[in-house]
């Protein structure tokens, strides 16, 4: 057995951007195991740790040498290789010059083909600690970092300036030069607390010693679990919880190698402006996490995570709630400015702000919206009106001084500015739910007022945005397109809302006549919307054949679609299943082989055999019950009543001749299976499944 060490490999380094560490870190971690199996090194598992100050890479179990190869090349066949006496060929014998040996010392290899002459050597592998620098310094030259930067007079480039590296393969020192640092085995501390080198014993010392030693958790997953107990401790403890986002986590921790946490507070008075704005102000400004009673109403509190154990934790306290102040007044004067107006008074400048060149202004776009939104709300009984205003004014925040200071509460303040402007609280509650649901996962809107307009909104941007000839790519979406598809089908699929989507893109289209011909680009639009759908269903444990099924009837109705899903993952279920799939394969492949016209429905006086008279009479049977639950999306019900079908098809496939010599006998049995196969294309095409 091969023996094994420990590699480990740090980098020191000026702060580095915290909402990059977690990528770099991964990024350099995968680049080390890349280069480790390329040069067939093995190892057993690899750990990577960050701070704001360091990168590093913990390979474990790493073999300190590559296994002997044997090398083979391949000669010329045995019958080119020698004559009739035996002697050998010039072929042969330059064969055996560039390997450096014989003729006679070469190997014969039989294979299917015939026999053949081998060169084989044995070569030996080479020490880790030979092949060890390359791998990481390829490792970091590869690390995506958009821009890089030079420091002194150095030539070296790297995200920040470094400082130190360290690299130890067992207890040793492995000899190399790392962005232009001589690499050691000392690592730095706390950069305040701590800031003198510290020698590491061996890799697996490397957390211990740097956290008793230099004060600094360098797992960023462990520093990030003890800054969310710290945050949620510090909150209880006041009869509080913390508003704790996970994006703000991982930053705050990005930041801090020695966390410490600091509860401050404001002026009670801020609580007057809406919650979100001031929390937009501690989350994004000052990196703070909010506090809330239990009741989820915000308290005059915050959460710093300090990066230091200070003496006087009270100079800390003070500093940030003197920071945090000045961010809140900006807030306050922000919302006391805004309420100086209608909402509705901002229409006109958005007549200004282009939406798209060719597609006009965010007023034009709210014109067409509100529209489109009036007829959505028509077809799924809410208020037409209320819709088309909500519309008209969904956009008016954007123009506001707080979403202007916070692009993200876009929405959530148009709700505030419309409540306060004497809206309808419905058209008030839409201002918000247009955006949702802003990302996977995200809660729908509630009101039909607000899917009306979430979903007009996307869908006028979906079609134009087609209509001009930039539809996604496989890797560009600047307009989120594939976002927006989603957020439509789920909207309409899981409310549910009784939308035909094609004829909702074709309003659309009518509605963007004026900019752009989009008529053209409806079919598109509305197959890369039903693409879309293999994803959201592959997401929740539908199988891959079921889709395409149900995708082969071209539903245009997204809730209708997940009905006809739902039946056919119900119905493969059943023991009848597989037998009918095949039989519907079968019909499917022997009418689309057909080249002669047959009537729309078999005539019983013309059937000859039993097993046809029994199936045409299931059908017949069957028919006038399952109709009406088709017509109903009862696919589950009129699919299980379908499959006591199994027998007489089975029987008929095994007793009668489709394509028999009798021209109207087969005609007959073609119309048969026509109105047998397209019962159950009502629901889904069965012969898809595998």
């Amino acid at each position: 057995m091969a023996d094994t060490r420990d590699l480990l490999v740090e980098i020191g380094t000026e702060e580095l951007p915290p909402t990059a560490l977690d990528r770099l870190s991964l990024a350099f971690m995968q680049g080390i195991e890349q280069g480790l199996k390329q040069e067939e090194l093995a190892f057993a598992e690899t750990k990577r740790y960050a701070s704001p100050r360091r990168l590093a890479v913990l390979v474990t179990g790493l073999a300190t040498s590559q296994e002997d190869r044997i090398i083979e090349r391949k000669g010329p066949a045995l019958k080119a290789a020698f004559d009739d006496a035996g002697n050998p060929s010039k072929a042969a014998e330059g064969f055996a010059r560039s390997c450096g040996v014989t003729v006679e010392q070469l190997e014969h290899q039989e294979t299917p083909k015939g026999t053949w002459l081998v060169f084989k050597q044995k070569q030996s592998g080479k020490q880790s600690t030979e092949l060890i620098p390359a791998i990481i310094n390829k490792s970091l030259s590869t690390l995506p970092i958009p821009k890089r930067m030079r420091w002194g007079s150095r030539s070296e480039e790297f995200v920040r300036p470094v400082h130190w590296a360290l690299l130890l393969f067992g207890d040793e020192i492995i000899p190399a030069e790392i962005l232009g640092q001589t690499a050691g085995r000392t690592t730095r501390g706390h950069r305040f607390h701590r800031p003198e080198t510290i020698e590491i014993n061996a890799p697996a010392d490397y957390l211990g010693q740097l956290r008793e030693q230099g004060m600094v958790y360098a797992d960023m997953e462990q520093r990030k679990q003890l800054i969310h107990q710290q945050v949620t401790e510090t909150a209880m403890a006041q009869g509080a919880q913390a508003v704790i986002d996970e994006d703000l986590l991982n930053e705050v921790s990005a930041l801090n190698e020695w966390p410490v946490p600091v509860m401050g507070s404001f002026d009670e008075s801020f609580l007057e402006v809406p919650a979100e704005a001031l929390i937009q102000a501690m989350q994004g400004h000052q990196k703070y996490f909010p506090v809330v009673a239990e009741d989820g109403t915000l308290r005059p509190n915050f959460i710093t995570i300090s990066n230091i154990e200070s003496q006087d934790i009270n100079q800390v306290r003070s500093g940030n709630e003197r920071v945090i102040s000045p961010r809140f007044k900006d807030a306050a004067f922000f919302w006391e400015q805004d309420l100086k107006h209608p909402l509705e008074s901002h229409q006109e400048r958005l007549k200004s702000v282009v939406f798209q060149d060719k597609l006009g202004s965010l007023y034009d776009k709210s014109q067409r919206v509100a529209k489109l939104a009036a007829a959505i709300a028509e077809q799924s009984g809410s208020d037409p009106a209320l819709a088309q205003r909500a519309a008209e004014l969904c956009k008016c925040d954007l123009m506001t001084n707080m979403v202007n200071e916070f692009p993200k509460l876009q929405g959530i303040m148009g709700s505030y500015y419309a409540s306060r402007s004497g809206e309808d609280a419905e058209v008030a509650t839409a201002m918000h739910e247009v955006y949702l649901p802003r990302h996977a996962g995200d809660t729908l809107p509630a009101s039909s007022c607000g899917q009306a307009i979430a979903v007009a909104d996307r869908l006028d941007t979906i079609v134009g945005i087609f209509a001009i000839g930039q539809k996604p790519t496989g890797v560009k979406d600047p307009f989120g397109l594939r976002r927006a598809a989603l957020g439509v089908l789920r909207i309409i699929i899981e409310t549910p809302l009784n939308l035909d989507l094609e004829a909702m893109l074709q309003l659309a289209a009518t509605g963007l006549s004026d900019r752009v011909d989009a008529d053209a680009t409806v079919s598109d639009v509305f197959d890369y919307m039903m693409d879309r759908l293999k994803a959201y269903y592959t997401d929740r444990g539908i199988t891959a054949d079921v889709i395409d099924a149900v995708l082969a009837c071209r539903p245009t109705r997204p809730a209708d679609f997940d009905l006809r899903v739902k039946a056919v993952t119900e119905f493969r279920k059943l023991p009848e299943a597989e037998s009918l799939s095949a039989a519907n394969k079968r019909i499917r492949n022997i009418l689309r082989k057909s080249k002669e016209e047959y009537p729309e429905q078999p005539d019983a006086r013309i059937f000859e055999e039993d097993a046809e008279r029994q199936l045409h009479s299931k059908v017949a049977e069957l028919t006038p019950v399952v109709e009406p639950l088709f017509a109903a999306g009862n696919y589950t019900q009129a699919l299980k009543l379908l499959a006591a079908l199994r027998e007489a098809v089975d029987g008929f496939f095994d007793q009668v001749m489709v394509n028999c010599e009798d021209a109207e006998q087969r005609r007959n049995r073609l119309a048969l299976l026509n109105s047998l196969g397209a019962m159950f294309l009502s629901a889904a095409d069965l012969s898809r499944l595998q």
